[in-house]
């Protein structure tokens, strides 16, 4: 068993988060959107961070996982919120924050809004730091409005297993992932359970002109040691756009694991969480202003 599950109530339904160890400095995971969740997420984090001294934190976002049913509209400020419970819950006054794309988002905003809670961030190819080229824009946009789009006409397609494969191979991996079979059995199981599409959030973020959320004005103000984890094959998230966010944030390190896609946690599970659990027992003094790139090779 990964972890124990605990269920933390709220008003639309309830929030599930896996936790795994009971002492050491506390670390919460925020996994990504669409079909994602914990588990898929941080399968192999979960262990690893426990096993470094870590007492383990990881939550379903509202609607995926274990957080079902939710009622109501999760966008970024209840997001944000989501984060707030569970440090509450959980009796957490300060906690690292390890965050993926739309995980890596929330992370990156909840240290601009609550900085006292955040001991040290980590995000790995992070959404709200990327703008689109106009009609791009506004054809995301018609997405994002669009349940059609967003939610009935991916869930139908999403219901073939080998469609799932094909996804996986082009939009979340970029190499040989050694446990890709049961990843794709565990992201087809969710489908066919829940159902495929963006989220609140994704669809949330963008406005019609422009992205309606839009961290980079207020990166300068994060203050905790900042480690960016990038693949360079990622499909998503362009690594120029996670290293001139790395660049705003004051003394903040900038991760590149060549060869990786966009969940380059899953495709290069042991490069990453070394990385990560390096970075998280750093000393103070080592683990802010000394800013710099890195290139993670394969071994």
């Amino acid at each position: 068993m990964v972890g124990e599950s605990v269920h933390i109530p709220q008003p639309e339904g309830g929030l599930r988060v896996i936790v795994r160890g009971d002492t050491g400095p506390p670390v919460l995971l925020l996994s990504g959107a669409g079909v994602d969740n914990a588990m898929l997420s941080w399968r192999h984090a979960i262990p690893a961070l426990a096993a470094a001294g870590h007492r383990v934190f990881a939550l379903d976002w509202p609607k995926q996982g274990g957080s079902k049913p939710w009622q109501g509209f999760a966008g970024h400020d209840r997001m944000i919120e989501c984060v707030t419970a569970v440090l509450d819950h959980f009796g957490l006054r300060q906690a690292a924050l390890v965050g993926l794309s739309q995980g890596g988002a929330i992370a990156l905003a909840y240290t601009i809004r609550h900085p006292e809670r955040v001991s040290r961030l980590v995000a790995l190819a992070p959404a709200g730091v990327i703008s689109f080229p106009p009609v791009v824009h506004q054809m995301l946009w018609l997405t994002a409005k669009s349940r059609l789009l967003n939610r009935t006409i991916p869930s139908l397609v999403f219901r073939s297993r080998a469609a799932c494969a094909w996804f996986a191979r082009r939009a979340l991996f970029a190499g040989p992932v050694a446990d890709f079979e049961e990843i794709v059995d565990e992201y087809h199981a969710d489908v066919l359970a829940n159902g495929a599409g963006s989220s609140d959030w994704q669809n949330d973020s963008i406005g019609f002109r422009r992205m309606r959320v839009d961290l980079r004005p207020e990166l300068p103000t994060i203050s905790c040691p900042t480690l960016f984890i990038q693949g360079s094959q990622d499909a998503g998230v362009r690594p120029r756009h996670t290293r001139a966010a790395a660049g705003l944030v004051p003394g903040a390190r900038f991760e590149l694991i060549e060869g990786a896609g966009h969940w380059s946690n899953r495709q290069e599970p042991e490069r990453v969480n070394a990385l990560i659990t390096g970075f998280l027992r750093e000393s103070p003094a080592s683990g802010h202003g000394d800013p710099g790139e890195n290139t993670t090779m394969r071994s």
